[in-house]
């Protein structure tokens, strides 16, 4: 199970929390809303896939730029200007846990298609904050059955 667990949120400055990846887990390709995102791994392996940000002219294949694996209490760091990437836990069975820092905090990003470059808005969830589970969002169908 992947979960995004909210710690901190700095007075508005940041979001600090902890991301909880299941055994073959991982993100979509996705861009960080003009803020800046520091990772450390606390448990296991993840991961990190970096890719240039689509040509607007042609669809096709996105272009990965670099693949990394990070190891225990390793850090990482991206910003927009480095380009997209995504984040995979390819163990099959071992969990992995990493902290995460955006400042400024956001709430919403793009996700990308690697085979298109076509891209989504998706609304940040958090699965706890402060150690409480959140609620479940549902939508309320407006049809009348």
């Amino acid at each position: 199970m992947y979960t995004r667990n909210l710690v901190d949120e700095g007075n508005g400055k940041f979001n600090l929390m902890i991301l909880c990846w299941g055994e073959g887990h991982g993100s979509s390709i996705h861009d960080h809303t003009d803020s800046h995102c520091f990772m450390k791994l606390l448990q296991g392996q993840l991961k990190e896939t970096l890719y240039e940000w689509p040509d607007r002219k042609s669809q096709g294949e996105m272009r990965q730029r670099s693949q990394r694996i990070l190891q225990e209490n390793q850090c990482a760091y991206i910003n927009d200007s480095l380009g997209l990437h995504r984040v995979e836990n390819v163990s099959h069975t071992e969990s992995a846990a990493s902290l995460h820092l955006y400042s400024p905090p956001f709430q919403h990003c793009q996700t990308f298609d690697q085979r298109t470059g076509h891209k989504n808005v998706v609304k940040m969830t958090f699965w706890s904050k402060y150690g409480e589970r959140t609620p479940f969002e549902t939508t309320v169908s407006q049809e009348n059955n």
